[in-house]
């Protein structure tokens, strides 16, 4: 990646010497080049809100910006970029979506994330620390700043605009106003779950902003619910990639004596995860994990994994994830355990389940959903 501050070798985390998508993107590139052209001050505290994959606090290095993300990911491949690129360490402050945000920012930096509650939780949450000389500047690809992305700027933070399109990216600039009357911030949010899923109907769910159908129960989760493996005793159960938790809470709601593990690689899911667990009052042990995938889980110690995988990082369109998961769950798992996995029927995970596993077996399915297990022999 080109930059006014040198040229970098960015990667992506885990790093795969096959993967073809880039570390950064053209809203990356227009951002930073507006900060040398417009010689932004950056001798303040700098902010940088969903750096994907660390392009931007790896290049403003030297200013020594905070880091706010809710990957894992994201901030494992911008440790391995810091370094990549000779920074010093602790020159850069690495935060989460769940850590207190800094006191005071003067430069707020903010890459817009696919979610519009995860950028209306964020911006809430920096707002007292934000004032009327902060530079705000925003930054996307056209197709994910809309009409109601610049509202939400304007209605936590004060006057927007937007720059020119350039290479398909675009910029949001954002003028603070600290005596405008900022909204309540709604997140977390709880709902009671829906009759007829099983032993959850009528719990309740907590999500933080960003959560995957974070206002209700997804329609691909509701399938799984009613469908999931009946109770057979005490085992290590695992909700890979667990989102608020629902999955995993069945099982526990089913099976007392199970111990589930909830994983995944969003802080804000795993929080969730546990809300709901603790809102739910259920029985049995759980553990959560904020990781990739089931790293750092012993070979050979799992019973059951339960997934639901993404078959999207950011804008593209993917099934490395997926995959990572399926061989991730193949090397956990005891001899003889499941995997489980509910996908859209069009994504096609009967063929890399039998690739990895040598089986796989239809459980349930309907026009849109298919439920599959795969057994380690």
């Amino acid at each position: 990646m080109i930059t006014p501050w040198g040229e970098l070798a960015l990667t992506r985390f885990p790093h795969d010497p096959r993967e073809r998508l880039r570390a950064w993107d053209a809203a990356d590139a227009y951002l930073l080049r507006h900060l040398a052209a417009e010689e932004v001050p950056l001798s303040g505290t700098v902010v940088v809100v969903g750096d994907r994959w660390g392009a931007l606090v790896t290049a403003l290095a030297a200013h020594r910006p905070v880091q706010i993300t809710d990957s894992f990911l994201a901030q494992e491949a911008t440790r391995a970029n810091l370094v990549r690129a000779g920074a010093e360490p602790g020159t850069v402050g690495l935060l989460t979506t769940q850590d207190p945000p800094p006191e005071r920012v003067d430069v707020l930096l903010v890459r817009v994330p696919k979610s519009l509650a995860l950028l209306e939780d964020q911006l809430l949450r920096l707002a007292p620390a934000v004032h009327a000389g902060t530079v705000v500047v925003g930054a996307g690809m056209v197709k994910e700043i809309h009409t109601s992305t610049l509202r939400l700027f304007e209605r936590i933070l004060g006057p927007t605009r937007t720059s020119l399109a350039e290479q398909k990216a675009r910029l949001i600039f954002c003028t603070p106003d600290p005596a405008l009357p900022r909204p309540v911030n709604p997140w977390p949010y709880s709902y009671a779950l829906p009759d007829g899923i099983g032993p959850l109907s009528g719990r309740t769910v907590v999500n933080h902003a960003g959560v995957f159908c974070a206002d209700r129960l997804d329609i691909g989760t509701r399938f799984f619910l009613r469908h999931l493996p009946a109770g057979r005793g005490a085992r290590r159960v695992v909700d890979l990639g667990c989102g608020n938790g629902v999955v995993g809470a069945a099982v526990a709601a089913a099976d007392p004596a199970a111990e589930v593990l909830f994983v995944d690689e969003s802080f804000q899911a795993v929080a969730s995860a546990e809300a709901t667990w603790k809102a739910g009052g259920l029985p049995g042990h759980a553990e959560f994990r904020v990781g990739d995938g089931l790293a750092g889980v012993p070979d050979g110690s799992v019973d059951l994994v339960l997934n639901n995988p993404p078959f999207h990082s950011h804008q593209a369109t993917t099934d490395a994830t997926a995959w990572r998961m399926f061989s991730g769950a193949r090397r956990a798992l005891r001899p003889g355990g499941e995997l489980w996995v509910v996908g859209n029927r069009h994504l096609g995970y009967h063929v890399k389940l039998r690739r990895l596993f040598g089986n796989s077996e239809l459980v349930a399915g309907d026009r849109k959903f298919v439920v599959l297990k795969a057994v380690k022999r």
